[in-house]
């Protein structure tokens, strides 16, 4: 899956991040990674095509401007990818709230001496 080779650059990343809150010029991203990152103008230049080639970003012209946005349909397949993960994880995550709601139910219910329902010496006393 290129679309993870790609975000594996933490530049790329910041640039996908800064284009998440809004299209930004071409020259207000190089600025960003230059203050960031320390690169120079071409540089970025060259994370943003990778950014283009893997379809995550999409560049429109206006006039001589440079706007770059993000190509949200292609971050699908990084969503499907995630999905995996997280049907993995939903189920336990329900049951584990369930019992710790249980536990705190119990313990609202228990008599007012400090002993929990579970201890058997209070149900005996």
């Amino acid at each position: 899956m290129a679309i993870f080779e790609t975000l594996a650059d933490p530049v790329r990343r910041h640039l996908l991040e800064l284009l998440a809150r809004g299209d930004r010029t071409a020259g207000e991203l190089a600025e960003a990674a230059r203050d960031r990152f320390g690169i120079s103008q071409p540089a970025t230049s060259q994370h943003l095509k990778v950014l283009r080639d893997t379809e995550l970003v999409t560049v429109r012209v206006d006039g001589t401007r440079r706007i770059y946005a993000v190509n949200l349909p292609a971050l699908d397949e990084l969503h499907a990818w995630l999905a995996q993960f997280h049907d993995q994880f939903a189920q336990p995550l329900d049951a584990l709230a369930t019992e710790l709601a249980r536990g705190k139910r119990q313990r609202r219910r228990a008599p007012g001496t400090g002993a929990k329902p579970e201890d058997p010496a209070a149900e005996t006393a």
